[in-house]
């Protein structure tokens, strides 16, 4: 057994068995990373620059925008690339920094939204105490939490991951490498490694939408419990936009990783991973901004501002 060359290519397949469809997925994946990149960019500026969203939910959700944009960055030039050149080949050190950035940040978003359900929740249901629940230095220690935690669940996993025999195998089934893309082709069983992936995946995914189900659980309790005509509508308006990215969010990543493992679910599992990666992090500033009238007046003022000083 050895390690296969430090130097030597991956190869990423995509979808190359549909050339023609390909095509037409690589023009796709360009609208919606410009569409991403603007949409994204546009939540950050605007919770920055308008005092009326330095709220904590919109510090939470500026840094889930920061983490979308730089999660598909990691990605989809590389996919690009390939899309539309004769190989389909990554390098070793790209392949792995990759594969690393792909699993801290998608850690990073599975805790931010559970910290943005956690402030739903203090809205809904200490809406005198919020302010004091949800103080600046809090929120910023929960944010800091979030992106090291992540970090160091990346790296622990990373490194046993990448240090283990790969027998010589380059090739990835996938548009893009991941971890589990090289725990597939390592050719040792690592007890180390199962158990430390289960315990990090308990920590970073169930523990998170376990709390996001019982802050919304007691957000309803508290709601139905007021005898109002408008307590759904207010349950909608307050929680609506974060409950349906919540929704996509871990549908489509347990879609991706809780599947039997054959050729046609693989297949399948590459769409579902397009989505993941492409599609939803378009949606997030769009489902955000379209229900919320403070984004909307928050972006027209500063579209008045750039043109009024165009003038």
């Amino acid at each position: 057994m050895n390690n296969g060359s430090s130097t030597t290519d991956f190869i990423l397949l995509g979808f190359s068995e549909w050339p023609q469809l390909e095509r037409i997925i690589s023009v796709l994946v360009l609208i919606f990373y410009v569409v991403i990149l603007v949409g994204n960019t546009m939540i950050i500026l605007v919770s920055h620059l308008d005092p009326k969203l330095h709220t904590p939910m919109y510090f939470f959700l500026s840094n889930l925008s920061f983490s979308d944009l730089c999660h598909t960055s990691s990605v989809i030039p590389q996919m690009l690339v390939n899309m539309w050149g004769p190989e389909k080949s990554i390098s070793h050190l790209r392949c792995i920094l990759q594969a690393a950035i792909s699993l801290d940040l998608g850690a990073t978003a599975c805790l931010l939204l559970a910290m943005m359900a956690y402030d739903r929740y203090a809205a809904v249901c200490q809406p005198l105490h919020y302010m004091v629940i949800m103080h600046p230095q809090l929120c910023h220690r929960m944010v800091i939490i979030s992106w090291l935690g992540a970090v160091g669940c990346s790296l622990s996993i990373s490194l046993l991951t990448f240090s283990l025999p790969r027998c010589g195998h380059q090739e990835f089934d996938n548009f893009f490498c991941e971890i589990l893309d090289f725990i597939k082709i390592i050719c040792t069983y690592s007890k180390v490694l199962e158990v430390l992936f289960l315990s990090l995946s308990v920590v970073f995914l169930l523990v998170p939408l376990s709390a996001i189900l019982i802050s919304y659980g007691v957000i309803t309790r508290a709601v139905m419990r007021i005898k109002s005509a408008t307590r759904w509508q207010k349950l909608l308006n307050t929680c609506g936009s974060h409950l349906t990215v919540v929704t996509l969010f871990y549908g489509t990543l347990m879609s991706m990783y809780i599947k039997p493992q054959n050729n046609s679910i693989q297949n399948k599992g590459k769409f579902i991973a397009l989505v993941y990666m492409i599609v939803i992090p378009s949606l997030n500033p769009l489902i955000y901004s379209l229900r919320n009238k403070d984004v909307k007046n928050a972006v027209r003022k500063i579209l008045c501002v750039k043109s009024w000083s165009a003038k």
